[in-house]
């Protein structure tokens, strides 16, 4: 699971000049994958959990990279890649803090 979460990590710091585009959105990302992982280490998320999360997060990456193809993001496409943004940290937060832990 480490490793995964390494891997999208290391993904997210290698596309930092291809999505310059987007950089509030590319930080936020950067930062909610950084949540995930802190989760994750100390035991707020379990393994099915972290996953699911994981599988959002690569979901916020195929919208933007779908929102970049044409070469500009408009501002609805940026609208609604906050948007997203914003269920997903929500996701975030509801799962550390739910009753559930790792033993």
């Amino acid at each position: 699971m480490n490793m995964k979460i390494f891997a999208l990590a290391a993904a997210c710091v290698v596309a930092g000049p291809v999505l310059a585009g987007t950089p509030a959105l590319h930080h936020r990302e950067a930062h909610q994958q950084a949540r995930i992982a802190q989760g994750v280490r100390s035991g707020e998320l379990t393994r099915p959990e972290a996953r699911r999360l994981e599988r959002g997060q690569v979901h916020l990456y195929r919208m933007e990279g779908a929102a970049r193809a044409d070469g500009v993001v408009s501002a609805a496409e940026r609208e609604r890649l906050q948007r997203a943004a914003d269920v997903q940290s929500r996701r975030i937060y509801v799962q550390k803090h739910d009753a559930q832990t790792r033993y």
